[in-house]
């Protein structure tokens, strides 16, 4: 673990940066209550609000390229990627930028580059569970949740289940989607789900990836 860090001071509390990357090694998963700044997380739950209240938010599918459909029977949520237009935006993709280079100097990670996109589950949607890299197509390393749904209650579903690598049956963890709660863990070898929501949830997920560029060229693209 680097002992200088250039974390700013929204995400990511330095105290337990080392806890964070522990925990990816030994288990290959982390969940952090009170990791991101409550002030930057309802700038971006009042953001994804107003996209969803004018209509600005996409269906998400599954696969890509020419294997992209919608399946809302396996995913129910609603998505718009991260292009930095807002200040809250530009802070929380700064931020991870900075965790980014904080896991290459601990992990030797050769991460190259992070997406990110608003999530929008409206009430009774799900995602069954799944595994966040493409088939053969290894460059998403380590996947993170964001949530930002303010006093989230107790009964209101919507919990993202962790399960063990080595046993895609057996549950590790429910993950309340409450905000400035922070998850991450290896893409490719971490199976999860979201439960049926009763609330409307938000949150922002995304992915840090290697380059897996051939001829100059970023594959995939967002």
């Amino acid at each position: 673990m680097t002992q200088s860090s250039t974390l700013p001071p929204c995400l990511l509390p330095q105290a337990r940066l080392s806890e964070l990357v522990d925990a990816l090694v030994e288990q290959g998963w982390f969940v952090g209550e009170d990791f991101i700044d409550m002030p930057l997380c309802a700038e971006l739950h009042q953001e994804l609000t107003a996209m969803a209240a004018r209509d600005e938010l996409d269906a998400a599918g599954i696969g890509r390229g020419q294997a992209h459909t919608l399946r809302r029977d396996i995913r129910g949520d609603a998505i718009r990627w991260l292009d930095r237009k807002s200040q809250a935006q530009r802070r929380y993709l700064d931020a991870m930028a900075a965790l980014q280079k904080e896991l290459n100097l601990a992990l030797f990670l050769g991460l190259f580059e992070y997406e990110a996109h608003f999530a929008r589950y409206p009430p009774q949607a799900f995602y069954q569970r799944h595994l966040d890299s493409f088939h053969g197509r290894a460059n998403r390393v380590i996947s993170t949740v964001s949530y930002l749904n303010p006093d989230w209650p107790s009964d209101a579903g919507g919990e993202m289940v962790i399960f063990a690598a080595d046993d895609p049956q057996r549950e590790m963890v429910r993950v309340r989607p409450t905000a400035g709660t922070f998850a991450c863990f290896l893409s490719e070898t971490i199976p999860h789900e979201v439960l049926p929501t009763r609330l409307p949830r938000a949150s922002i997920a995304g992915w840090f990836r290697r380059n897996a560029s051939l001829g100059g060229l970023i594959d995939p693209a967002h």
